[in-house]
């Protein structure tokens, strides 16, 4: 079999020099920036296959023709890539799309060919949410005095009080809790994508946790790294990473005995989807969310209308 073609310099230059506009310029997290790179490093491979060595020389149908590639279940038969889910597809697309467009307003081309191409239609999937007992349970599993399991309870207290992306919160800072007492304050301060700050309440329970890991745990857990200005910090004493925070999730699980099955954005879901059932405005919970679109946030509008639907369902004497 012969080997794939490289991509040419000219391509090559252009992706990186994107990457780095979206990184410094656009401040993108690195999660984001790596997602970047990986969608147009498969790209580039696509254009290099096609002959596609210039920027000049890319057309509508090469990005048409890479979307449908992706997507192609024969393609892993051939020796070539496995095929990627619809909103695999659309991710790259929308990454391919943001290349073009800087390529344009950079001067570096003279129009931009994926700005027509649409993504491929997605089934619409109802975020995944557990009930309050189920939360009430995994928070009760992080019970304890010591000083990981206060701060484990403190790390999913937050998260389903704020709704905060696991992201979110392994990335503040304790001035971004803390309030004038020392003590936890009654909002937090969170930023999301592009590093957009919002201010959102939290409860009673998360500041007691929060008080209990800055007060009892994490003096013990910082002397044993490097001086850190982050709130959560790891057995080491570093910042927590969002994978140990996954872990963390999927233990407490665990010993709850959950048999629904969790993600990181467990927490995410069920804040949003108990809000709504408990009468919060969709607005209010798009800004609480974060979402740049109220169109996201009503997802979770189908979820409560489908637990309406089941409890119709079940008590109406025609419904049967």
């Amino acid at each position: 079999m012969a080997e794939a073609p490289e991509p040419s310099p000219e391509l090559t230059r252009a992706v990186d020099r994107y990457v780095r506009h979206v990184a410094l310029e656009r401040g993108r997290s690195p999660h984001t920036v790596a997602a970047y790179q990986r969608d147009l490093a498969r790209y580039l491979a696509h254009l290099a296959a096609n002959g596609v060595d210039a920027v000049g020389d890319i057309a509508e149908n090469d990005v048409a023709s890479f979307v449908a590639a992706v997507r192609d279940p024969d393609a892993a038969a051939r020796g070539g890539a496995s095929p990627v889910s619809a909103s695999s597809a659309a991710r790259m697309l929308s990454s391919v799309r943001g290349w073009h467009a800087f390529l344009l307003e950079e001067g570096l081309a003279t129009r931009n060919v994926a700005a027509e191409q649409k993504p491929p239609r997605q089934a619409k999937r109802l975020p995944k949410a557990i009930t309050i007992d189920e939360v009430e349970r995994l928070l009760d599993a992080c019970a304890g005095d010591d000083p990981l399991m206060l701060r484990d309870r403190a790390l999913l207290e937050l998260l389903y009080a704020t709704g905060a992306r696991v992201s979110e919160a392994v990335g503040l800072a304790v001035d971004d809790v803390t309030g004038d007492d020392g003590g936890a304050a009654d909002v937090v301060r969170l930023f999301g994508k592009g590093r957009k700050q919002r201010l959102v309440p939290i409860g009673r329970f998360a500041r007691e946790a929060l008080d209990a890991y800055l007060v009892r745990s994490r003096p013990l857990l910082a002397p044993r790294g490097r001086a850190s200005g982050s709130l959560f910090l790891g057995a080491r004493g570093g910042p927590l990473s969002r994978q140990s925070a996954w872990l963390i999730i999927r233990g407490a699980a665990e010993r709850a005995e959950l048999t629904a099955e969790l993600s990181p954005h467990t927490l995410r879901h069920s804040f949003a989807t108990h809000l709504l059932e408990g009468g919060a405005d969709v607005r209010v919970v798009q800004e609480l969310l974060g979402h740049a679109s109220v169109a996201t946030t009503q997802l979770y509008t189908l979820v409560t209308a489908d637990a309406v639907r089941e409890a119709w369902a079940l008590a109406h004497p025609r419904a049967r």
